[in-house]
């Protein structure tokens, strides 16, 4: 619409990954170096980097710079079982297997005689597995074990891993250490500075035909682009087609702060909105220290759902008892109410809208608003915070105690939710379609992906674990709540964080089983609050020591 006004040939801000408008930034050629090292020496070669930083485009330059004697096997699909995996991976070289016979061990030998045969015939095999923080461990596991074939000098098969920070985490879980030793190169993509973020638009603009010496985009609008998409490169895409848009609109031919500031309230919404998710949504504390700045909003199809969606529909007000209604599946499946939870069909479909589980979540804590349509901004209006956590088993998750929204990968290979609101040994109890439903966490346990959502009412200060030396109101408001808990009416410490409070602190977490370090961090305070009558907890944990006995010095 707007390209002839420009002087442009075709849209230059398209979201579509187009290898000719690969900006080339330090950054990206020495992840591309990195990348083309990796594969020359063999093992396992690995690209990180958040959502919309270019991953995919420099994976499609680098496959432009393989020899002719690669052969390439793309896989999609990660979150696959292991034997599902394999069965790729033989599809992808063309390699030929009985349907009926598709053991593990059968689809091994026949890519082993494959990647035999390939490297005497003097070619490369290689397996580039994209989304791969979706990999289970075990999947994992058996992908390192392709690589143990070698010849006296190299590997019979390279592996690219490419993935968002969380495959960083989940490598470093001791399961697979030895995985992780092989590695023999890696590289983060980081967001785009200011000055590369400024070199980035002209790229775009002078492959797409612009003529020397017309800059729609002046400094000080460049500097609110690079501050409202963080520099991730796939925003600052969305917004510059927009800005472009408008500017086309209003015939002009350089965007200004009033048409900078319209495009960014069409793209991203409300600004306050904007900046919950900025600083509460996009964190984890296992993404590089909560790595900010709406980087995980998934380009244009996220932002479109969030400025087009109808209101998420709320639970009923009140809930029938436990165990009893429908599951939500592609068939429904009835459950009743004597049926022993063992026996209990875990559905291959959950809740497939997230903010669907996070709402029952809400109204499970007495939080509802028939206006909210986005319900973590709805949480931290109502003084709770959205926490996204990790855990490796069902032990770990009950440390944090709290009822939560499980992400799960269902045998379908889709991605579907699960608000449980209690635990009881091997049975939890879960909200599906305002129904309490009783499921066995062994079952369960099959589709979760160890990550999970809680909401808790964060204090206002904290940002990590206190102790000694830390100073601030953070410290006076841990102080308080000590005070309020031992019914004392003078906290044990004002302003500093002292020995006294780091004793106070350490008797409490022996208490609730929790590492007696000090250290008031994420789990402390949930079990403070927990002690303190103040939120709901998953299942009751009885403290060990007597209140006299932790008031004792």
């Amino acid at each position: 619409m707007y390209h002839s006004y420009f002087g442009i040939e075709e849209q230059a801000f398209s979201i579509a990954v187009n290898p000719r408008y690969m900006y080339m930034s330090a950054q990206h050629r020495e992840a591309l170096a990195h990348l083309l090292y990796g594969v020359n020496s063999g093992g396992f070669v690995m690209l990180t980097g958040e959502v919309g930083t270019g991953k995919t485009t420099t994976i499609r330059c680098l496959l432009e710079q393989l020899p002719a004697n690669a052969d390439v096997a793309m896989i999609m699909n990660p979150a696959a079982s292991a034997r599902d995996l394999m069965c790729s991976i033989c599809d992808e070289f063309g390699v030929s297997y009985d349907v009926d016979e598709t053991s593990i061990k059968i689809l091994t030998d026949k890519l082993y005689a494959f990647l035999l045969q390939n490297h005497s015939d003097g070619r490369n095999s290689i397996v580039l597995i994209d989304e791969a923080q979706l990999l289970r461990i075990a999947t994992l596991e058996q992908i390192r074990l392709l690589t143990n074939l070698e010849s006296n000098t190299q590997k019979m098969l390279q592996i690219i891993l490419v993935g968002q920070p969380e495959l960083n985490e989940l490598l470093a879980k001791p399961a697979l250490r030895q995985l992780s030793q092989r590695i023999t190169a890696r590289y983060h993509l980081r967001p785009l500075t200011v000055d590369e973020t400024r070199a980035y638009i002209r790229h775009r603009l002078t492959v797409a035909g612009m003529p020397p010496g017309r800059d729609p985009f002046p400094v000080n609008v460049v500097k609110k682009v690079h501050a409202i998409s963080g520099g991730i490169p796939r925003l600052i895409n969305i917004m510059c087609d927009r800005m472009l848009l408008g500017a086309y609109t209003q015939e002009s031919t350089q965007v200004d702060g009033a048409i900078c500031k319209q495009a960014t309230e069409e793209v991203l919404g409300d600004p306050r909105e904007r900046a919950f998710k900025r600083k509460h949504m996009i964190s984890s504390p296992l993404i590089y220290g909560g790595s900010a700045v709406l980087v995980s909003l998934i380009a244009s199809t996220l932002i479109w759902l969030l400025l087009n969606r109808e209101p998420v529909a709320q639970p009923p007000a009140t809930l029938p008892p436990a165990a009893t209604g429908t599951i939500i599946t592609d068939e429904a499946v009835p459950v009743d109410a004597d049926t022993p939870a063992d026996e209990v069909p875990v559905p291959d479909a959950w809740v497939r809208n997230k903010d669907t589980a996070l709402t029952a979540l809400l109204q499970h804590l007495g939080v509802t608003d028939d206006t909210a349509v986005y319900p973590c901004w709805l949480a931290i209006k109502k003084g709770f915070y959205c926490e996204m956590l990790e855990a490796s088993t069902w032990q770990d998750f009950l440390i944090t105690n709290r009822p939560a929204v499980l992400t799960l990968n269902t045998s379908s290979r889709h991605a579907a939710y699960v608000t449980l609101i209690d635990m009881q040994g091997d049975t939890a109890t879960a909200l599906v379609d305002g129904q309490r439903i009783a499921v066995n966490l062994d079952k369960l346990g099959t589709l979760w992906t160890g990550e999970y959502t809680i909401l808790w009412q964060k204090p206002v200060a904290f940002e990590k674990a206190i102790g000694v030396g830390s100073s601030g109101p953070i410290v006076d408001w841990l102080a308080e709540q000590f005070a309020a808990l031992d019914q004392q009416e003078t906290p044990l410490a004002q302003g500093t964080f002292n020995s006294a409070l780091e004793q106070r602190v350490k008797l409490f977490q022996q208490s609730y089983r929790l590492e007696p370090d000090g250290l008031a961090g994420l789990q402390t305070l949930l079990r403070l609050s927990e002690a303190l009558g103040r939120e709901l907890s998953l299942t009751h944990i009885t403290p060990q020591l007597a209140p006299d006995a932790l008031l004792e010095p």
